[in-house]
């Protein structure tokens, strides 16, 4: 039976070869260490993430499991995050993606185009200048955070703490086997960020903006169904997954590139392969590693018994790798025409904030390959803890 250890920092660094061996030999595969099943094929993944019978809320089983034992800090972080749309299930989950999607509109994120724009070659002016740098703490992270930000009216001066603070909630929510004291540090984390958020909702209650904090007050003001605590939840759900998954796409996307020259060349020879470039790096390397399903009751999934209450790792990765449904799935090809990947927001499975992540990544990374064709690495990226996420904490790089 194939052995499956997601801690290992082999498999963080690179969990393809694991995922083939999964994908051939054990598909739907019971994990001790996870206390889940992982599936890794394909047409599996799809079929999970489009069944009724999986929740999407992970949170409401594991308070009730762990309800006598878990300090009053860590009850209210399941609390608080289980108010995300993303860990909520319909009627509750349409409802909540509804009232963000009618603030969240296509046309404020195509706003932002020349101000992603201007944030990157600032940025790059900066990495040009002392011609070393950590692709990650340098770029990569500061460029979504401002963004994200910004749409949010969060001040620059803020940026810094609450990343910190979403660092610390990153540890629960992305599944970091080796952080012990996760629970802990992710409620001391989202306790800091609710509390914030408070103050910025009653700050524009009393003198609106043109910011997205203001236009879900305002919705809320004109008698959407959306309560105070909902509303505070999804300001902190907007923070937190407009960076964190943004910062991983623009890390792992260029590593990738610097693994293959010559698609970074052919980018950089073809402005116009920036939204393909993105489609595959997402299919080839994508930020969001896993999701996460709860059984609602008994089913059958690749020949085993799933039971009610099970957790089911929908490992997106492994899938997006699967040769039953890409040609050479190991290769990175832009001009790739069977990429109907799932990473992050493709199919069935859709991201509020993925058309804002992909317009950051085809701003980034275009510039990155235009500005440094000479880029290189200097050591060894670090890799996050996390079985959810797929990224680095460090890249150092030399931009030549």
């Amino acid at each position: 039976m194939t052995a499956y250890d997601p801690r290992r920092p082999d498999v963080l660094a690179d969990p393809y070869p694991a995922f083939e061996r999964l994908r051939e030999e054990d598909p739907v595969h019971w994990s001790e260490i996870l206390g889940g099943w992982v599936l890794t094929r394909y047409t599996d993944v799809r079929a999970a993430l489009a069944e009724p019978r999986l929740s999407a809320d992970r949170i409401t089983p594991f308070l009730a499991r762990r309800a006598p034992t878990v300090s009053e800090a860590v009850e209210a972080l399941l609390r608080r995050v289980g108010l995300w749309v993303v860990f909520t299930d319909p009627p509750v989950h349409t409802r909540l993606r509804g009232i963000l999607g009618r603030v969240f509109t296509g046309r404020v994120v195509e706003l932002r185009r020349a101000r992603v724009a201007a944030l990157v070659d600032a940025l790059l002016d900066r990495a040009a200048e002392v011609g070393e740098i950590d692709l990650i703490r340098d770029f990569a992270y500061p460029l979504p955070i401002a963004v994200i930000g910004d749409l949010l009216g969060v001040p620059p001066e803020d940026h810094e703490r609450l990343k910190a603070w979403s660092d610390e909630l990153a540890t629960f929510v992305g599944s970091a086997l080796a952080t012990a004291d996760r629970h802990e540090r992710a409620a001391r984390g989202v306790g800091e960020m609710h509390a914030y958020f408070e103050r910025l909702v009653a700050r524009r209650r009393a003198a609106p903006a043109d910011d997205l904090v203001t236009a879900l007050v305002a919705a809320q003001e004109r008698g959407e169904p959306l309560s105070r605590e909902e509303l505070v939840a999804s300001c902190v759900l907007l923070l937190f997954a407009g960076h964190e998954t943004t910062t991983n796409l623009i890390g792992n996307g260029a590593l990738a590139l610097l693994h293959h020259p010559a698609a970074a060349r052919a980018w950089r020879d073809d402005p116009e392969l920036a939204a393909p470039a993105v489609e595959e790096l997402l299919r080839y390397d994508g930020p969001t590693a896993a999701m996460v399903r709860v059984a609602r009751e008994d089913l059958r999934l690749g020949g085993h018994m799933v039971k009610g209450g099970d957790r089911l790792f929908l490992m997106i990765n492994a899938a997006d790798r699967d040769p039953r449904q890409f040609a050479e799935p190991d290769r990175l090809d832009f001009r790739r025409v069977d990429n109907r990947h799932i990473a992050f927001g493709h199919g069935i499975h859709f991201c509020l904030g993925a058309p804002l992540a992909r317009l950051e990544g085809q701003v980034a990374l275009g510039a990155l390959v235009a500005r440094f064709p000479d880029l290189a690495p200097v050591a060894a990226p670090v890799w996050l803890d996390s079985v959810v996420f797929r990224g680095m904490r460090s890249l150092p790089v030399a931009v030549g």
